[in-house]
């Protein structure tokens, strides 16, 4: 499906506005990074201040309509990526209504500017809509969420697509390099492995997460081939959390065996898991005419990333006062 507006007069990528919401997050940070010789990226953050960016940045509170109008007629974008969310599932627990407004208000906001103004916009979502009983989860299957994050992010889903058909909502899981050195998973495992800690790796937990950079190039086609509707974008293998926290090991040359195989029922997690969240990809595949990459690609692309010295780089971009 095409964007709805932008598939009668395309522009060249180098004359399209991005709008990247949740700019100072993992995702929204490298790919303006990747992407920002590609399109004029304008990022939008707010608690994380960003500094010396070779992209522009802007300071809102998306949970303000009215900040969203503004900054939406103040840019008119032709295309947004919106990767700002609430994801600590514990703060969504404890603040549904902030977690409804990021989740699910803003992504409607959003899809009702870019279907009135013909504009492209690209929204992230998540695996964890599903409840995760048998996995393998096709784009038409019925989501299931488990708690206040997951049912929040698929009113979301259907906010934007009920608002503007023609955008595009993709449902991910990915890791890399993130501005606290803490936030994704495989940042997890490589900090606790390289100080000779042992960690849990889940046994009962599947998932297939993607490198941020690999998303980011799936994400960077998608805005230029104005294609819209619900897709799954990870990994094309997947895999239980103990055997990616042994990959990791294995990629940096760390023991291995300090990856300790556990159940996320026996550690005292707030919030319930997804055991089996196994999407398949065969649509956004065949949409792209491409393979999605596998994760021993995608852990080899970062490993190469960490010996570049990017998390440096990134936290450099961090105001800290």
């Amino acid at each position: 499906m095409m964007f709805s507006g932008m598939s009668a007069q395309k522009k060249d990528s180098a004359d399209m506005t991005v709008l990247v919401t949740g700019a100072s997050g993992l995702l929204g940070l490298n790919f303006s990074l990747a992407l920002h010789n590609q399109a004029r990226i304008v990022g939008v953050s707010h608690h994380t201040r960003l500094q010396n960016t070779p992209f522009s940045v802007l300071e809102a509170d998306l949970t303000d309509r009215q900040q969203v109008e503004n900054l939406l007629e103040q840019v008119r974008p032709d295309v947004i990526l919106n990767c700002a969310a609430l994801a600590n599932l514990d703060r969504c627990e404890e603040d549904p209504e902030l977690a409804q407004r990021m989740n699910a208000d803003l992504p409607g906001w959003l899809a009702g500017w870019t279907h009135r103004n013909a504009a492209g916009l690209v929204h992230i979502s998540t695996d964890a809509v599903f409840d995760g009983v048998r996995g393998n989860y096709i784009e038409t299957d019925t989501p299931k969420p488990l708690g206040q994050y997951a049912v929040t992010k698929l009113e979301g889903e259907q906010c934007v697509l009920s608002t503007d058909p023609y955008a595009a909502v993709c449902r991910v899981n990915f890791y890399g390099c993130s501005p606290s050195g803490k936030r994704s998973l495989v940042e997890f495992f490589y900090n606790n492995l390289s100080a000779g800690n042992t960690v849990n790796g889940f046994t009962d937990v599947l998932f297939c997460p993607l490198y941020v950079l690999d998303l980011s190039e799936i994400l960077w086609k998608i805005m230029q081939q104005r294609i819209g509707g619900l897709y799954h974008v990870v990994s094309s293998q997947c895999l239980s959390k103990y055997d990616f926290g042994v990959r990791v090991a294995r990629a940096f040359g760390l023991d291995e065996t300090l990856v300790k195989p556990a159940s996320w029922k026996d550690v005292g997690l707030k919030s319930v898991r997804s055991p089996d969240l196994r999407l398949r990809v065969d649509k956004i595949q065949e949409e792209l005419s491409q393979p999605m990459p596998g994760i021993t690609a995608g852990l080899m692309r970062f490993r190469e990333a960490m010996q570049a010295g990017l998390p440096a780089v990134i936290k450099s971009y961090l105001k800290t006062a």
